[in-house]
Order: C-alpha cells, then sequence, then structure tokens
C-alpha cells in the first residue's frame, strides 16, 4: 500500500527534502494521530542525526541537490553511507596493517544537455512534494498503517 506512493519511494530512498520543525498534525485528539505523532518524531530525530553525520563528514551530502539526478543522489549517498560505514569500522581496528590501495577507475558522469527540460522536470518534482492534498493522503494513509501495525502487535 504505501510502497506505491511516489512521495514514500522518494523518502525510502534517502532523497529527503529538507525539513521543518513543525507537528504536521495539529489536532492530537485520538490514540492514532498521537501514535503517528511519536513515531513521527522518533523518526525525525533519526534522519536529522543521520543527515548531521554525513553532512560533517561529506561536503557533497551538505550543498543543494535539487537540481541533480535522482539516481546520482542515489549513488552519491550510497557512497557516503558506505564510506562512513567504512571508516567507522577503521577507527575501531586500530591495530590493523595498512594495506596497499589501488586507485578506481574515474567514472563516466552523465551530463544534461537540455537545461530546459531538466529545469521542468525540477518544476515538476517541486510540486509533488508540495502538493497539499498528496501530503495529506499520505499521512493518513501512513497513521492507519501504522495503527494497524500496532494493534496487530498487541495480539
Amino acid at each position: 500500500m504505501l510502497e506505491v506512493h511516489h512521495i514514500y519511494n522518494i523518502l525510502f530512498h534517502l532523497q529527503v527534502p529538507t525539513l521543518k520543525m513543525t507537528m504536521n498534525i495539529h489536532d492530537l485528539r485520538g490514540p492514532k494521530k498521537k501514535l503517528f505523532a511519536m513515531k513521527q518524531e522518533g523518526c525525525r530525530k533519526d534522519v536529522e542525526r543521520a543527515f548531521g553525520v554525513l553532512q560533517s563528514r561529506f561536503a557533497i551530502v551538505a550543498g543543494p541537490a535539487r537540481f541533480w539526478n535522482k539516481n546520482v543522489l542515489h549513488d552519491i549517498m550510497t557512497a557516503c553511507i558506505i564510506m562512513h560505514n567504512m571508516i567507522i569500522e577503521d577507527e575501531r581496528d586500530v591495530d590493523a596493517a595498512i594495506e596497499d590501495w589501488m586507485e578506481a577507475p574515474t567514472p563516466e558522469v552523465e551530463i544534461a544537455v537540455d537545461e530546459n527540460t531538466r529545469f521542468q522536470e525540477f518544476l515538476a518534482r517541486h510540486r509533488q512534494i508540495k502538493d497539499r492534498e498528496a501530503h495529506i493522503a499520505l499521512r493518513n494513509t501512513l497513521i492507519d498503517h501504522l495503527w494497524e501495525e500496532y494493534t496487530n502487535s498487541e495480539n
């Protein structure tokens, strides 16, 4: 149910727009909305912490990425996460022997020739992200999904 929504896919693949610290649900009446607010707060903190770590280590993550291709963003984020994990693992093993390394070949980068098409794609993505009706529908679906998962886990 959630996997097919385009905004869910964008968030799932770590292409998260800048978050503003505001409550999405102003009326927290009812156990469903309270559960959602609690889960959302926890997830928001996790995402912000993870991006903060990556931004402090890799300048490419800290810069604007709105005009970048979706696949390039995915590759950059994946590479940064892998390198972060390698650095953490390397820092743990201080007695390990230093090994020789080989330089990787320079990857081919696809440069967009038609800037107008690229800009129109950006505007379309921006409209999708800012679509209030889609936001509300996705939020309500997520509230129902979390509530169903929560009530099923109690049984």
